[in-house]
């Protein structure tokens, strides 16, 4: 159980620090400011992220269980718990993304972009977003399997007419 709580504490960690300031930032103009947080709360940014959350943790469980049933149970037993710490961290994060969008768009430019989500299409948008970025990651990973043996196999080859020993 201590080799879990290390693994899962070690998660957390990265998860953190990812969502830590990359570098200093100058502050964004204060309308800017302003327009960010709407545009965030329009895009339900909030809710994207709780979303993708357990998304998140599966994602890290065949990592950290390594085919281990007494592990796996546990993982599955902390999930939770899990979800709850980076839920508290989440209005730090959205703030942080609000300060990107302000400092990559204008007052105005966002206040297009939240009436564009604020119509039918916007929030037709806003819906199936996370069906097409499911369904677009799935293509993706099937193409990079799909091109993945080829690709080494080129390389090697490549590197072998460069007098590598591979």
């Amino acid at each position: 159980m201590s080799k879990l709580n290390s693994l899962v504490a070690g998660a957390i960690v990265a998860f953190a620090l990812s969502c830590g300031p990359i570098a200093a930032q100058p502050a964004p103009p204060p309308d800017a400011m302003a327009a960010a947080r709407e545009l965030v709360t329009v895009t339900r940014a909030a809710d994207q992220l709780k979303a993708l959350l357990p998304l998140i943790m599966q994602q890290l469980k065949p990592a950290i269980v390594q085919g281990r049933p007494e592990v796996e149970r546990d993982f599955d037993a902390m999930v939770p718990i899990m979800l709850e710490i980076a839920n508290t961290r989440s209005a730090a994060m959205i703030e942080e993304v609000a300060g990107v969008y302000a400092r990559n768009f204008s007052a105005g430019e966002m206040q297009q972009l939240i009436a564009f989500y604020r119509t039918p299409v916007g929030q037709k948008f806003l819906e199936k977003t996370p069906v097409v970025m499911k369904e677009s990651m799935a293509v993706g990973q099937k193409f990079g399997q799909s091109i993945a043996g080829e690709l080494r196999a080129r390389m090697i080859e490549e590197l072998r007419k460069r007098g590598h020993n591979i």
